[in-house]
């Protein structure tokens, strides 16, 4: 009879899914710059979004915090974010949009609806796990959560109202550890916006495009492991 293979094994077989998905998006958006007049698209999005001066961050600040809060994937927005403010403007518009959102679902989840979340939670085994580490250790369990999520970010919002950390700590700490997913995926946006005019670019900026994006992966990459060597040891991220 042939023996169970051990857990190391399992876990060395299983496919990196956020990586996938990752590549997929960048060729996606080159696909699009190809076959879609994408370029065309940006050009009157953007002129839309400047001509509402002012007004056009508030919207985006607005929207991407409601989307949050109904646990609208914050990969997507982010990614747009970036196509429409570009590298810059864009992590400090989704940086505050994405802590605001956090923020908000934490005092959901303490003050106004703490028994709904705590039905849902009861009914997700990662809390308990995540629940025990945070009394342990507080605000570095978030952080290294923030780098590696066990739960998807909009629904982690909402458990951490529940644990014991405190909220100025709690919305510091994912401030901070939310700017290398952030960079990360604003970049892609701004980089699908480069794309979609880059009839103007010349082969060295092509170039410089390519390794900003793939220094900016690499280490998101490798925060995300320590993140999860770390979470492991903890006892924080339990087994999917």
């Amino acid at each position: 009879m042939t023996a169970a293979a051990p857990p190391a094994s399992r876990k060395a077989r299983r496919l990196p899914w956020k990586w996938i998905l990752i590549a997929l998006a960048v060729a996606g958006l080159v696909a699009a710059t190809r076959l879609l007049p994408v370029a065309a698209w940006a050009k009157q999005l953007e002129a839309w979004i400047s001509g509402l001066g002012t007004a056009g961050y508030l919207v985006f600040y607005a929207v991407y915090v409601v989307a949050v809060l109904l646990f609208v994937p914050g990969a997507a927005l982010t990614i747009a974010g970036g196509f429409l403010f570009g590298l810059a403007r864009g992590i400090l518009i989704v940086s505050a949009a994405a802590t605001t959102a956090a923020a908000l679902a934490f005092l959901i989840a303490r003050h106004l609806a703490r028994g709904a979340v705590e039905a849902r939670a009861r009914k997700d085994r990662r809390f308990t796990a995540i629940d025990k580490a945070i009394g342990e250790r507080g605000w570095k369990i978030v952080a290294l959560l923030r780098l590696s999520p066990a739960v998807p970010f909009s629904l982690s919002n909402y458990f951490y109202g529940l644990t014991a950390i405190r909220f100025w700590p709690y919305v510091l700490t994912s401030w901070l550890a939310m700017l290398p997913g952030t960079v990360l995926y604003v970049y892609l946006g701004a980089a699908g916006k480069a794309a979609a005019r880059g009839a103007g670019r010349s082969g060295a900026e092509n170039v410089y495009l390519a390794l900003g994006l793939a220094a900016t992966v690499a280490v998101t990459v490798y925060l995300t492991r320590v993140a999860r060597t770390a979470l492991r040891k903890a006892g924080a991220r339990p087994a999917a």
